[in-house]
């Protein structure tokens, strides 16, 4: 039985499965608060799965001028990178499954991989909507990742550990979202971004490219890549618990920290329109960034001082 503990932790508890159905909740949620904000209904519970059962048992119809083991490949590859970064974020209070020097690094890169994938996604289709989804999808990829690695870099300079598990140790149950405000922010909205959530879903606007660089993607193929945005949101609101909420031990209280971020970010997506792309580069990228090294700078002084 002991040798089973490893696997069971990997694969169903608390990472794996456990981590995409918890994905599907959030989904679910996100999409209940959304609609009950706006006057609507919203989806019964069993929404987001239904969704993806029917999207895993349509059949996949590869375009003929793409590539097709890069089309089958990237979506699978985009999943296992969410699932392995959730590997090093201590999820529902636990301990991580493993953590390593430097897996804060790890994790951040590890989820850039879902956004890499949708673009080579994109590419790889030569569709109209496709190259524009893809242009769009990198360039705002280029203008959050820099302020959200920054942002996430705050608390560990002040830890002097790039270890997620240390981190929260020096944290010991503080909440440095007080101390660490403006990182604490940025964190929040990059991570929309990542997500591609309103008001950074120019990449995907329905309005405006059907679906942008998943356009092409049917069936098992954009099954996959809705299931690794779900599990993303989870590892996310995770890390930025951890990282800016004290790293809780207790499930009850993660569950509540994290919700609680769900429905912030919820009501950003419904109080305001969507950006367009130059807008989202030039909010973030101009500013984001130099806001984050400017709060490291004052709080690396600030610790001089007090030292």
């Amino acid at each position: 039985m002991t040798e089973l503990n490893p696997i069971i932790a990997l694969m169903f508890f608390p990472g794996g499965i456990f981590v995409m159905l918890l994905g599907l909740l959030y989904v679910w949620i996100n999409r209940k608060l959304r609609a009950r904000l706006q006057n609507r209904v919203g989806p019964r519970w069993f929404q987001p799965i239904a969704d993806l059962f029917k999207l895993l048992s349509k059949e996949e119809i590869i375009p003929e001028d793409a590539n097709p083991t890069l089309f089958v490949v990237l979506p699978v590859l985009a999943l296992a990178g969410v699932l392995t970064a959730a590997l090093y974020v201590p999820i529902l209070g636990m301990k991580a499954v493993h953590s390593v020097p430097g897996d804060l690094i790890i994790t951040v890169y590890l989820l850039s991989l879902v956004t890499m994938c949708i673009g080579l996604a994109g590419a790889n289709s030569t569709g109209r909507f496709s190259l524009v989804g893809v242009t769009r999808t990198l360039t705002q990829l280029f203008s959050y990742e820099a302020p959200f690695l920054l942002a996430l870099l705050s608390p560990a300079i002040m830890a002097g550990t790039w270890q997620i598990s240390e981190i929260v140790d020096y944290a010991g149950g503080r909440w440095l979202m007080f101390t660490h405000p403006i990182s604490f922010i940025i964190a929040i909205v990059a991570l929309m971004g990542k997500l591609e959530m309103p008001p950074f879903d120019a990449p995907e606007a329905e309005t405006e490219i059907v679906g942008g660089a998943l356009t092409e993607y049917n069936g098992r193929g954009l099954a996959l890549f809705k299931l690794s945005h779900a599990a993303e949101m989870v590892i996310g609101f995770a890390l930025v618990t951890a990282l800016f909420m004290g790293g809780t031990t207790n499930p009850l209280l993660w569950a509540v920290q994290t919700l609680v971020l769900l429905l912030v970010v919820t009501l950003i997506e419904v109080l305001m329109a969507r950006m367009r792309i130059d807008q989202t580069v030039g909010l973030w990228w101009r500013y984001g960034s130099v806001l984050a090294i400017v709060q490291i700078i004052v709080l690396v002084v600030w610790q001089r001082i007090v030292l």
